[in-house]
């Protein structure tokens, strides 16, 4: 079968190698234009490497002539910095300090007894204070390991928890406060304060709180209320307080009974001071019945008789005894009525919300606690038990000062809550913290551990970091000088001689080197620099220094004696640490004066080698100078390129459209004389054969 060939598809005729080779020709000029904008874009790549290298340069200068310059820089050391250490001010004064360490401050640290290692704590409200912070949350019971997990995520720097293991299957809670200081005591509240007291965290402290509630002859009937609750109901017996007692530290209230019991005198007056009681309440046999029983009996009333004489009898009246009527409703039981109330020296009452309190899980009892500077007026505390089936079991009452004597005492305290306590210049001082900064003028003390000798403070200058600063000027001059000589020459030597170099870096110098040799600005600001830093600097008649040479950094400092090599008369900076570091110990002041001094009184810099310097880079590198100029120009080059290069491919693809229909046409016309000749063929060869 012959060949079947379609224009413009197949390539019977190499068709696309002559549209190939035409249209190479026409990509010429694309060619052309699309390396002039790669050129472009390495420049303005180029130019914003020279604007980073300078701001580098600009601000280790600004550093070494600011008020933050590090020739201001204090360094305190310790003889003993296990026992304190110290950070200087800029405006120490220079010398010694004599410190004696008594103790540093100190937090409190508590330790539980031994606790199983699947040990749970039971649910409830757990709260914990430390000094004016407070971390208090809901916890629903579980494993102690859960319980620590959910303290620390909110203590807030206030508090921490941790599980100490004592033996293969026994553990303790460790529970730390996070600040130091005297007022900065734990104090655990609600299910945490229940909690330390069952696991031997904590206990009550007998000697320091006053307690009173232990003997029935301190009780006396409530007063008589203003109104009666709802809960009250015609027929109930009186609250009195006749059927309390007390035992072993427990007030027991059977139904529908109640007491008064005073206050002692100024506890009120303490701002701080705390009042707390427990309560539990127990279901007994409901009176109701018994009372309603009573109330529908009547008693029945014998006749009143006769009397008689021979056959006279006469009757005698019948008595006019008032019996009560029947009440038309019987009692009905109350219950979750037993109030409690805060009994004021105006004869007024406040009742006490226990509706919030949490039952703890172990004990059943709720813990009433009272800030008594909530009740100024406080004489006596009332309780009413109105229940008709229930009986009220409190605790004796309990106050202290909650500041001073928490009424509680650590059983295992790992450490106590204590101010930071030195001497200074023969006087005791005490500070809640071990980071002291108002005893020593513009000197921080940081108190570790007792000393057990008067130790030294001693304020030096910062040598070191004036010297780093000097180095790290250095070097980001030596990175500008070295781009510009890049830029502004084609000498490979200029590359192979930075040694610093890595490979990769060096591979993208080569396509940097010469790109800017006829632009003459970055060989006069080169210039310009080099005589900035060689330039001589008198601020003052009588000054020691006043040139970068005298403190060891030149373009000869190594001291090659053999004239200059190619690399020093490309003005690199070179540093004679030893000379450097002899002059820091001796001149620091006035190396600091050579970078920047105030020429007229007005308190601003105004001359030396970093103001000089910072200008001449400013009008470099800062917004509308000349680097921005030149990438602005760059960037309009590289706008009207890009243009170009859209143009140009628009120009191609006609041109290459109208190449591929000519020929395809022809191509066609090909394909229709082969047919034909085809055709003529067949039909002289069949006239043949006949």
């Amino acid at each position: 079968m012959a060949e079947i060939s379609i224009p413009g598809v197949s390539n019977k005729y190499k068709t696309n190698d002559y549209i190939e080779a035409l249209m190479k020709k026409e990509r010429i000029p694309l060619t052309r234009e699309q390396e002039t904008l790669d050129r472009y874009k390495e420049q303005q790549s180029a130019w914003r490497g020279v604007n980073q290298k300078m701001t580098e340069l600009r601000e280790s200068t600004k550093a070494l002539y600011s008020y933050d310059n590090p020739f201001n820089n204090k360094i305190a050391s310790s003889t003993n910095e296990n026992a304190v250490t110290a950070d200087a001010g800029r405006e120490a004064a220079f010398g010694q300090v004599k410190i004696d360490v008594i103790k540093p401050a100190s937090t409190d640290r508590f330790l539980s007894a031994e606790l199983e290692k699947n040990a749970t704590v039971p649910q409830g409200t757990y709260t914990f204070q430390v000094a004016d912070k407070t971390v208090s949350f809901n916890w629903k019971g579980g494993k102690i390991t859960d319980f620590v997990n959910s303290l620390n995520r909110r203590g807030n720097n206030v508090i921490k928890a941790s599980l100490v293991g004592v033996s293969g299957n026994k553990q303790s809670l460790l529970i730390e406060s996070l600040k130091t200081g005297e007022e900065s005591n734990l104090i655990l509240r609600d299910a945490a304060l229940s909690y330390a007291l069952q696991n031997g965290i904590l206990e009550k402290t007998k000697a320091e709180v006053i307690e009173f509630g232990t003997d029935k002859a301190e009780l006396f009937n409530p007063p008589e209320e203003s109104f009666l609750p709802d809960v009250e109901q015609e027929g109930l017996p009186e609250m009195t307080a006749e059927a309390v007692e007390v035992s072993q530290g427990k007030i027991m209230l059977p139904p529908r009974t109640g007491f008064s019991i005073s206050v002692p005198e100024n506890l009120a007056e303490n701002e701080s001071e705390r009042l707390e009681f427990t309560f539990a309440t127990e279901e007994t046999e409901d009176i109701t019945p018994e009372l309603n029983e009573r109330r529908t009996i009547r008693p029945e009333l014998q006749s009143a008789g006769t009397a008689s004489y021979e056959e006279i009898i006469i009757q005698n009246n019948p008595s006019e005894t008032a019996l009560p009527p029947v009440p038309p409703e019987p009692l009905i039981p109350v219950t979750d009525a037993a109030d409690f109330y805060v009994h004021s020296s105006d004869g007024t009452e406040k009742k006490i919300d226990t509706a919030g309190i949490v039952v703890d899980a172990v004990t059943g009892e709720k813990r009433v606690s009272l800030a008594l500077k909530d009740y100024p007026a406080i004489d006596s505390i009332v309780v009413r038990n109105r229940n008709t089936g229930t009986t009220v079991t409190l605790s004796q009452f309990s106050a202290y000062d909650e500041k001073k004597n928490l009424g509680y005492q650590p059983v295992h305290a790992l450490s106590r809550a204590g101010d930071a306590q030195i001497k200074y210049e023969g006087i005791t001082i005490n500070r809640p913290t071990n980071t002291i900064d108002d005893v020593v003028p513009h000197i921080t003390l940081n108190i570790h551990n007792p000393t057990e000798k008067t130790e030294t403070i001693e304020v030096t200058a910062d040598k070191e970091a004036a010297k780093d600063a000097l180095i790290n000027f250095v070097g980001n001059y030596n990175q500008v000088i070295a781009e510009m000589n890049i830029l502004s020459s084609n000498k490979p030597e200029i590359i192979s001689e930075l040694d610093y170099l890595s490979t990769e870096e060096q591979e993208e110098a080569n396509k940097r080197l010469g790109m800017f040799q006829g632009d003459y600005s970055l060989t006069q600001n080169k210039a310009q620099m080099q005589s900035i830093v060689a330039a001589n600097y008198n601020w003052s008649e009588n000054a020691p220094i006043t040139m970068l040479s005298q403190i060891g950094i030149s373009t000869r400092a190594s001291g090659n004696n053999l004239g200059y090599s190619a690399s020093q008369l490309r003005g690199y900076l070179e540093i004679d640490e030893r000379k450097l570091d002899s002059v820091l110990d001796s001149n620091l002041e006035d190396i600091k004066n050579i970078f920047g001094y105030d020429n007229d009184g007005d308190m601003i810099m105004d001359s030396g080698i970093g103001v000089a310097l910072d200008k001449q880079l400013g009008s470099w590198v800062q917004i509308g100078g000349i680097i921005a100029n030149k990438n602005r120009g760059i960037t309009q080059k590289i706008s009207a390129s890009e243009t170009n290069i859209r143009r140009l491919e628009s120009q191609l693809d006609r041109k290459e459209a109208e190449l591929r229909s000519k020929y395809g046409q022809m191509e066609g016309t090909l394909n229709s004389l082969q047919g034909q000749a085809n055709t003529i063929n067949n039909f002289v060869n069949g006239g043949r054969q006949q």
